[in-house]
């Protein structure tokens, strides 16, 4: 599985976990280096999960809020946590 933007690989791993319509990525198989942390909003300081959101960001093109991984996730989302995943301008398959 792959996850990318305008011709880049974020992320390819084998071992993504599928939930609630996305894959999630584990953190090791993600260029971090193309994340940057985006400022919580009031709706991101609400989730039960922690929730924290990414822009992505390669060549100087901005990509708002295409990532997020859950910091804290409460025992119905523990298979997740700390993975990545990806929507908006991220084509994943």
């Amino acid at each position: 599985m792959k996850a990318s933007v305008d011709g880049h690989v974020i992320a390819e791993s084998a071992e993504t976990v599928a939930h609630g319509g996305y894959d999630y990525f584990p953190a090791g198989a993600v260029r971090r280096e193309w994340l940057e942390k985006a400022p919580k909003t009031e709706s991101d300081r609400a989730c039960p999960h922690g929730v924290q959101f990414y822009d992505v960001v390669i060549g100087g093109t901005r990509h708002a809020r295409a990532a997020w991984s859950y910091e804290a996730p409460r025992p119905a989302l523990a298979a997740i946590g700390g993975r990545f995943g990806f929507w908006e301008d991220v084509a994943v398959g």
